[in-house]
C-alpha cells in the first residue's frame, strides 16, 4: 500500500475518476470540487487530499485542509471527505492516512487537527476526542473532534 497526494501525483484525472465512483455525497462533493478547480474556495490555500492506495485501487481518501464544512472558525487545520470505500472497510486503512496527516501537522509545528462529522464512535477509535458541536457552514450541527498531535 501506498499514499499518494492528489496534486502531486503523476495520474491525476485517474485517480479523479476513482473518487468519482464513491458511493457517498461528500465524496461526489470532493469529486465536483476538484474537476472544477474549486476545493481551495472552501479548504483554503494547500489542500492536499491524501489518498491510500494499492496498485491501481483506490482503498481511502481523505483531505487536510486549512479550513472546511464549520465556517467561520479560528479552530485549523481539517480533516476532511474521510472515506474508504465498502469493500476495504474494517482493516483501519484510515489511520494510514491519519498517520501521514499527523507527520504533516508535526512538520507544520500543529498541535490539534480537527474533524467535522455526524458520526459517533468512528474516529475516537484513531484517538479524536469530542470538542463539541458546532454550526456548519449551511447552518446544521456538526460534531467537532479533535486529534492532538505530540
Amino acid at each position: 500500500m501506498q499514499i499518494i497526494e492528489y496534486f502531486e501525483c503523476d495520474r491525476p484525472e485517474y485517480w479523479l475518476s476513482q473518487i468519482g465512483k464513491s458511493d457517498w455525497k461528500a465524496g461526489q462533493d470532493l469529486y465536483e470540487l476538484l474537476s472544477r478547480e474549486k476545493l481551495q474556495d472552501i479548504a483554503g490555500e494547500n489542500p492536499k487530499v491524501l489518498m491510500l492506495t494499492n496498485g491501481d485501487e483506490l482503498i481511502s481518501f481523505c483531505t487536510y485542509t486549512e479550513m472546511a464544512d464549520i465556517q467561520p472558525t479560528e479552530l485549523t487545520p481539517w480533516i476532511g471527505f474521510v472515506y474508504t470505500f465498502p469493500q476495504y472497510r474494517g482493516h483501519r486503512h484510515m489511520g494510514k492516512l491519519f498517520g501521514e496527516i499527523e507527520k504533516l501537522a508535526k512538520a507544520e509545528k500543529v498541535h490539534d487537527i480537527y474533524i467535522s462529522t455526524n458520526h459517533t464512535g468512528l474516529y475516537e477509535k484513531y484517538g479524536c476526542e469530542f470538542h463539541g458541536v458546532m454550526d456548519d457552514m449551511y447552518g446544521e450541527p456538526s460534531r467537532v473532534y479533535r486529534k492532538h498531535v505530540d
